[in-house]
């Protein structure tokens, strides 16, 4: 009886090493087949909340010379990027804002020059650079803008803009592509609207940034 009740705890216990083995198996197969788990998607969003504190800017009038926005202080503008993202533009560092919109041509021609810009080591040390994606619309050519810029190997930090593009409002934009020069303590230093001549914006960062 002793040997009968040894043999079939031996039993027992094969089945049940078997049983793990095969549920451990069978747990592998699944993580394989389905990624593991380990790489989640990230849902970008080509629109994101806008949150503006402060006086909002007056309108662009298209002369940086005569520009009635120069010496006031902008708004601290808080958003974020395409992948949600918190971004926030705030006084502490001189930063450049570039909007830009995916339909506008004179964007999709500017975007390249910036990036050669970065990529050529002549961004001043220091300054911080942020691109405003704004004024998107499925509808229009060249959607979606977070498409475009990972296209065209955008370098910099980027807010997407609400649907009704508040952040551009907020800083008086009139066209595309618009930048707004902000130095440490957030006032304005110089805007500028369309696309920018060759060596236009070294010239303009050198004045600010030297002031």
């Amino acid at each position: 009886m002793a040997s009968e009740s040894s043999s079939s705890r031996r039993g027992q216990l094969i089945f049940v090493l078997g049983s793990a083995v095969l549920v451990a198996v069978v747990a592998v197969v699944i993580v394989l087949a389905t990624g593991g788990g380990s790489e989640s998607t990230v849902e970008l969003s080509e629109n994101g909340p806008i949150t503006v504190v402060g006086d909002l800017l007056p309108a662009f009038e298209g002369d940086t010379a005569t520009d009635t926005g120069a010496g006031l202080t902008a708004p601290i503008l808080e958003g974020q990027s395409f992948d949600g993202t918190a971004v926030v533009v705030e006084p502490g560092s001189p930063t450049l804002l570039v909007f830009l919109a995916h339909w506008c041509p004179h964007c999709q021609a500017e975007v390249p020059d910036l990036v050669e810009w970065a990529e050529s080591l002549s961004v001043p040390q220091g300054l911080n650079v942020v691109g405003v994606a704004t004024a998107s619309a499925s509808d229009r050519p060249n959607y979606p803008p977070s498409e475009w810029l990972l296209r065209e190997r955008w370098p910099f930090l980027v807010i997407a803009d609400d649907e009704v593009a508040t952040a551009a409002q907020a800083f008086g934009t009139t066209g595309y592509p618009y930048l707004v020069m902000l130095d440490a303590s957030g006032r304005v230093q110089w805007r500028h609207s369309g696309e920018l001549a060759e060596g236009q914006l070294e010239q303009y960062l050198d004045v600010a940034l030297n002031q």
